[in-house]
This record gives C-alpha cells, sequence and structure tokens, in this order.
C-alpha cells in the first residue's frame, strides 16, 4: 500500500478548512489514511486529529530568507524517515518540492506554477491563468487533471466533543446560545462593533438566545470588550481567552453562528453549524464551496476588493437580522 504525504504551507486556519476535501479525497483515491504537514499556526494538531484519514500531522514554518535552507533541510528529513510513495502540494511553493526531490520520492505533484514544474515527476500542470482560481478551485483542478475524484466539495470536520470540555466547563452555561464571529486577520474584513451590538439587541428581542458567545482572538481581545462594556448587557460571553479548543466548544454549543469573513466563520460552517457570513469587501463567490449563506449590502457587486473596513458599514443589522430569520 503506497503511503502518502499532503504539504499545505498557507498560515490561516480558515484556507486549511478550505483544502479539507482535498485532502480527503486523496485519501481515498489511494484507499489509505494519509500525512499533512501544515504550519503551527493552523494548530492542525488540535483541530484535525479525530478526522479518520489523517495519521500524523507534521509541522513546518515555511520560511523565507534566511531559514528557507533549514527548513527544506526540515522537509527533507521526514520525507526520508517515512519514506512516502507519493508527496502532493496543495499550493504554488517551491520549498517542498525542492525537498521531495532531494529526498528521492518518486511522485511528487502539484500545481507547477512558474519554478515549482522542475521539481515535481508529473507532467500536467495548472497555467498562469489558473492564479485567478480562488484556492478551493486550483485544488479542484489539481486533483482533476491528476484523475482524483471529488465526492463531496464542502469542507466537513469531526470532532470529539468530550476531548474539548477540559478547562471549558464555564461556556457550558444552561439556555439557549448563538456565537459571533467578531474579528479578523484583516480589519477592513471587521463588521463594526456597534452594529454587533444592534444586531444582538434585535435577536433578543426576537428572544432567539440567552447567551452569545464573543468568539476573537486573544490579539483583538478589545473588540469583545468593547461590545461587553459598550452595550452593558449581561447575556456576552467573551472568549478571547480560550484557546482553539475552546473556540470549538463555543461553537459547537452554538444554534448558529454569525461572523465576518475569517477562519472562525470557515470553521463553524465545517463543523455543521448554520452559519452566517457578513460579507462587504471582499468576494461572496469565495463561499460558494462551503455552506456558509452569505449576508451582503444592498448594490452589493462581486469579486471586487475594498480593502476599508468603513465599507462594512453598508450592511445593516436589520437587513442582517430578516436573512437570519429567513434561514433559520
Amino acid at each position: 500500500m503506497n503511503k502518502i504525504c499532503i504539504v499545505y504551507t498557507h498560515h490561516k486556519l480558515g484556507d486549511l478548512i478550505w483544502q479539507l476535501p482535498y485532502i480527503k479525497a486523496i485519501s481515498q483515491h489511494h484507499q489509505t489514511n494519509i500525512d499533512l504537514i501544515v504550519r503551527e499556526k493552523t494548530q492542525a494538531q488540535n483541530i484535525l486529529k479525530d478526522l479518520k484519514h489523517i495519521n500524523q500531522i507534521f509541522y513546518n514554518d515555511f520560511r523565507k530568507g534566511l531559514f528557507y535552507w533549514v527548513d527544506v533541510f526540515k522537509l527533507m528529513k521526514i520525507f526520508k524517515s517515512e519514506k512516502y510513495d507519493f508527496v502532493y502540494i496543495l499550493d504554488k511553493v517551491n520549498k517542498p518540492a525542492i525537498a521531495a526531490k532531494i529526498a528521492k520520492i518518486k511522485n511528487i505533484i502539484g500545481p507547477g506554477f512558474k519554478n515549482q514544474k522542475k521539481w515535481l515527476t508529473v507532467k500536467n500542470f495548472l497555467d498562469q491563468n489558473d492564479l485567478k482560481l480562488n484556492y478551493s478551485e486550483r485544488s479542484q483542478k489539481l486533483l482533476e487533471i491528476n484523475l482524483i475524484t471529488v465526492e463531496d466539495k464542502y469542507p466537513n470536520l469531526e470532532i470529539d466533543i468530550e476531548n474539548l470540555k477540559k478547562n471549558n466547563l464555564d461556556l457550558l452555561l444552561e439556555g439557549k446560545k448563538i456565537a459571533f464571529g467578531v474579528d479578523s486577520f484583516e480589519d477592513y474584513k471587521m463588521w463594526y462593533e456597534e452594529d454587533f451590538i444592534k444586531l444582538a439587541d434585535l435577536l433578543f428581542k426576537k428572544k432567539l438566545f440567552d447567551y452569545i458567545y464573543l468568539v476573537c482572538s486573544p490579539e483583538k481581545s478589545h473588540i469583545a470588550k468593547k461590545i461587553i462594556v459598550e452595550s452593558n448587557k449581561n447575556y456576552f460571553i467573551d472568549c478571547s481567552n480560550k484557546d482553539l479548543k475552546g473556540i470549538i466548544l463555543a461553537i459547537k454549543n452554538s444554534d448558529f453562528f454569525v461572523g465576518n469573513n475569517s477562519g472562525p466563520l470557515n470553521l463553524a460552517s465545517a463543523l455543521g453549524i448554520k452559519s452566517f457570513g457578513l460579507i462587504a469587501n471582499d468576494p461572496v463567490s469565495e463561499l460558494k464551496y462551503s455552506r456558509i449563506i452569505p449576508i451582503v449590502p444592498k448594490g452589493y457587486v462581486d469579486n471586487v476588493w475594498q480593502r476599508d473596513r468603513s465599507g462594512m458599514k453598508k450592511l445593516k443589522p436589520d437587513e442582517v437580522l430578516n436573512k437570519i430569520i429567513t434561514n433559520l
């Protein structure tokens, strides 16, 4: 039976979640479980450990400059020690392809953009026009040209909830809970705090929750704190001090999730929670291979990037409420 490794170098949790269907498809194609190499920042060892088609998860930093060849060497050591038959690279980075070539891997498969094709062992590559595709579409085409069928293009994530409860029992309150994803890696994607407060008030009047989890990274904890202070309401639960296990537990205990176009939104959707994405400044078409229900402002134009947070003001709380009510 062949031994398979898949490499994905992007650091964002949401980007890794988008790749889950293609990781599973490669496993099914070879009829064996796979190993995965990703960045530590994704926390993949925590969130993907319950996926039965994944054996081991290794971390690599994929740095530039002085540490470029240090990371190539680390990859090469993994490839040699594990003796893989196939290495799949799901993005355009050269580093894992070089390491696999040095390690004498017989089958090295990747999109082949620019110099990467020099290090691959296959003949079929994506072309430069495919750089216009989103990450999901690139992986779909990569698998297609290598005769790998993708049975389900929507990310799905299995999590053992019992393993998440340790140190997070404070999140298990009685009553109906929902979750707001209030921050983002890119500030221009963030809805304003006062609008989350207004939406909460509207939802509370509809008796749709008793508590709201505020899902937020520690680096932007000020956002959650501002919502709590300015709302003067005691139904908000600040999750900015929680690790990823706590965040997942909060999301899984929510009736639905409303949030910015960021990692937690993709995570909620993959976990099977009804998820509403607040989209005003970036392409809603990126969400077409997810179960996320997008909410966009009137007059919204797709496939346009606006890197000014003020554009999120076009999305009105009452319009968001109506979209949520319609889809519950």
